[in-house]
């Protein structure tokens, strides 16, 4: 080992930046903990394990069509939804437009209007109604929505406290439609991702699913006993649990310390702001600035790094996956020299690394909470979305490879990856099914 490896490895252990710094069964062991806490008083615990009043289906019933709205980021979508004896998706009548508020503040009405006119030329084709809404909501035990707060550029403030799927069929009864038979199952797209999982149950008989996103943010959703959801009173059976599992508290050090100071929110989603898409481009941009300061880059990198005023996960990925093209911002701040290069590379190596692993933590902990899995020819399926888990360099591979190295080798619970296409709509599709 050179000295510059040598020097540069240190800095990343004196700081906890790489995954040797993490010890995943310290990790998962807090997590659970902080699950089981939030299961009986949620405001005494990061992760608010938000009740859906959603179960798991056994069994889709086959070509019965349901309507699906998805509200998803800056797009509002509808569509027509049935499942044929093979539990494979058939999508009709798919509309597309913009979702109300991204232009400019809309009324609560407005907001409405627009969202049936989206959907209004299907209403007379199902009496159910799945709404994945992927915005931050409290769900009641009727599996209506009430959002909490807007994201993603939405500007619609008088919205907020209303309950979206009652406040929806108001406008359609308003445009003379009979909406009395409708029955409007309103979930996130965590939990759709979870019960999409479910349409590929005849794979395998799967022993539990698990939803998972690693995007712009990032959350887990799994199934939990009604019993062990103590904050509430609920009868026997059980339900999915939305995780939120991005809010978990933990930091590493130092440098991860400074990094959320300079967030909106510094105590909040501590786990998200290290491993997804929103955050972690900021955040290396963040720890190579550190790195500067420790001398560990030449002075002309460091000159040319500081006209870059942040990174994104999309140019510290490029860096991982393509070194030598000059194209890419962080290739032309080494400008050939070797050592900053390989300095360069080791850092953000090691920070995937990390949120692989610190990913890898979060799951397991979801799977051994609910249980299931023990038996390798019934493992537990984890239906995965999002861009940052699949498009960042090494992060799917390296937190495959932390997953059975801790979950199936150490504690012998078996697992299988899925990607469903149109997760948020399938899934919107199979809670329809159940209201």
């Amino acid at each position: 080992m050179n000295e510059q490896t040598r020097k540069t490895e240190a800095f990343i252990e004196a700081h906890a930046l790489g995954p040797k710094q993490i010890e995943t069964a310290n990790l998962v062991s807090a997590f659970l903990s902080e699950m089981e806490l939030g299961l009986v008083d949620e405001e005494r615990s990061s992760l608010k394990m938000i009740a859906t009043y959603t179960s798991v289906v056994d069994s889709l019933p086959v070509d019965t069509p349901v309507i699906v709205i998805d509200a998803g980021g800056t797009n509002l979508r509808s569509c027509l939804v049935s499942f044929d004896a093979a539990g494979k998706p058939i999508v009709s009548d798919f509309r597309k437009t913009s979702m109300p508020g991204v232009k400019e503040e809309v009324s609560s009405e407005e907001f409405f209007s627009a969202l049936a006119d989206c959907c209004e030329h299907l209403i007379e084709q199902s009496d159910q109604i799945g709404f994945c809404f992927s915005y931050a909501a409290k769900i009641h035990s009727n599996r209506d929505g009430v959002p909490l707060i807007f994201s993603k550029e939405i500007k619609a403030p008088s919205v907020i406290g209303m309950p979206v799927g009652a406040s929806l069929l108001a406008e359609l009864a308003r445009r003379g439609y009979d909406v009395s038979k409708k029955r409007i199952a309103v979930l996130n797209d965590t939990v759709a991702t979870l019960l999409a999982g479910v349409s590929a149950q005849n794979e395998l008989p799967y022993s539990g699913y698990i939803g998972f996103i690693l995007g712009t943010g990032t959350n887990t959703a799994y199934v939990e006993s009604n019993e062990k959801i103590e904050k509430l009173e609920l009868p026997q059976g059980s339900q999915i649990i939305n995780v939120e599992s991005g809010g978990f508290s933990y930091c590493p050090g130092s440098v991860d310390r400074a990094y959320f100071d300079s967030t909106e929110h510094p105590e909040h989603y501590l786990l998200e702001k290290m491993i997804s898409g929103a955050y972690i481009g900021p955040l290396s941009h963040a720890v190579i600035t550190h790195a500067i300061e420790a001398n560990l880059f030449s002075e002309g990198f460091a000159q040319r790094f500081a006209d870059l005023k942040t990174l994104s996960t999309a140019e510290m990925s490029n860096y991982l996956e393509m070194p030598f093209n000059s194209e890419y911002v962080l290739v032309s701040c080494v400008a050939e020299n070797e050592a900053d290069a390989h300095t360069l590379w080791l850092l953000i190596d090691s920070l995937i690394g990390r949120a692989a692993k610190l990913t890898a933590a979060s799951l397991a902990a979801t799977v051994i909470k609910q249980g299931v899995g023990k038996d390798p020819r019934h493992p537990v399926l984890i239906n995965a979305d999002g861009t940052t888990f699949y498009k960042t360099e090494n992060l799917q591979r390296y937190t495959d490879y932390y997953l059975y190295e801790y979950l199936t080798l150490e504690r012998g619970y078996h697992y299988r990856f899925t990607q469903i296409a149109d997760s948020p709509t399938i899934g919107a599709a199979i809670a329809a099914l159940g209201v």
